[in-house]
Parts: structure tokens; sequence; C-alpha cells
């Protein structure tokens, strides 16, 4: 019988730490309140990719959060008898800022193009007023201007940061930032060129039947490469000591 978990536990699915938790705002918030950290969202594509490339791997391990953002990923901790609801990190972000938007947290963006990151703050304004976004820089930056990004992303003290740079640009960018660092920092993969327009999630039944991979794949072909991690994580989960 699966058992039904209420305070956040660190398990493992292939060797990539995840947190099974009932409620990851409430867990996000009781990060923040413990004075934050790294959120990571962990889907099967993603553990993949951490078995093959260390730098990503260490980056998941030191994550403060690592929540089950895959239907593979959900389906791996059943096994292991742990009940958990799939929570897509789109959507733990938007409830961030929301929650930053109610408490007055000094927020930061960074990543996606210069167009949606303007598309992006100007949505923003209108859904979220109160919300106070301190800082804000789009990813198309060249190689030297990140030093001086980062230096003004920390003096701004942002609360809660949310980076749209792509795995495991982001979450590596995130991991070795120097000096402390407090608040909630995420990575949110394409979430800014969704709350943007210029992008959709796929529709609730597809989101359902737990195929939206099906739909990202029919919006960006190319990236049928990365979606042959899926039969792999499956099958490395199958063969996997229950």
């Amino acid at each position: 019988m699966a058992a039904i978990v209420t305070d956040p536990v660190r398990t493992h699915v292939l060797g990539v730490p995840v947190d099974v938790c009932a409620d990851v705002l409430q867990a996000a918030l009781a990060l923040k309140q413990r004075g934050g950290g790294q959120i990571v969202t962990l889907n099967a594509e993603m553990t993949m990719a951490a078995r093959a490339d260390p730098a990503l791997g260490a980056a998941i391990a030191a994550a403060q959060l690592v929540i089950a953002d895959g239907a593979g990923v959900v389906w791996a901790l059943a096994r292991q008898g742990f009940r958990v609801r799939r929570s897509p990190g789109i959507e733990l972000a938007w409830n961030l800022l929301e929650q930053a938007a109610a408490r007055g947290w000094r927020v930061a963006l960074v990543g996606a193009s210069p167009a949606v990151m303007a598309a992006l703050r100007q949505r923003l304004a209108e859904a979220l007023p109160a919300l106070q976004l301190v800082f804000n820089a789009h990813g198309f930056q060249k190689a030297e201007a990140w030093p001086e990004l980062e230096r003004q992303l920390l003096a701004a003290r942002p609360e809660l940061v949310l980076v749209a740079l792509g795995v495991p640009r982001q979450e590596n960018w995130i991991h070795a930032l120097p000096g402390s660092r407090q608040g909630l920092w995420m990575g949110v993969g394409g979430s800014f060129d969704v709350w943007a327009g210029a992008k959709t999630r796929a529709p609730a039944w597809m989101g359902t039947l737990q195929i939206e991979w099906l739909y990202r794949l029919v919006q960006e072909p190319s990236r049928w490469r990365r979606m042959m991690a899926l039969p792999e994580f499956a099958w490395a989960v199958l063969r996997e000591r229950r």
C-alpha cells in the first residue's frame, strides 16, 4: 500500500534525489521561512541528464527542495511506495509569484528572449500589479556581461528568483552563483514563454492522461532526441531493484 506523506521526505529515483511532499507550495513557503534555497523541478528527462552530467547531478543534490514535476518521476516514486501527485513547476512558480505579490517579496526574473521578457513584464504588471519586480534580464546576454548582471542581481537582494535558461544551464547557474543567497531560487524552463503568450501549455486533458510531452514534441519537433530519454528512464526504473 502506498504511503501518504505529509512532511517532505528525501528519497531517490535512479540515484537522483527528489523530495516527496503532499503540498509543494507549502514546502516552498516553509523553505523560504527557513532562509530559502534552490528549488529543482525533476522529470524523467532531467533525471537521465543528471545521471550523465555530474555538474547537473551535483546541482540537484545540493538543492534544498526537489519536486516531482514529471509523470515518470511520480510513477517511479509509486514503485517505491510513495503516493504523490505530479507538481508542474510552471504552476508552483506562478503560485510563488502570487505569494510574492501578496507578501511584498522582492522578485527577480532571468532568462528567455528580449521580446519574451518585455512581454512578460507587461503581463505581470497587469496580472499582479502589487508585484515588486526589482531585477530582470533576458537570457541572450554576451558571456562577458554575466558577471556584472550577477553582481546587480545579488545586490538587489531578491526574495524570489525565477530563472528560465533551460536545463541544465539554469540549475547549474543557480548552484554556481557566489556568496550567500536568501530567498527562493527556481529554474522554470519555458514558463516565461507561456506566461508571455509566446507558447501555450498542453490542454488539461493531456495533462490528465500524462501525455503533455507529446504536445511539447508537436510544438517543438527538434525535441525528439531529448524525448528518447523517456523510454530509457522507464527501462532503467523497471530494471532497478524495488
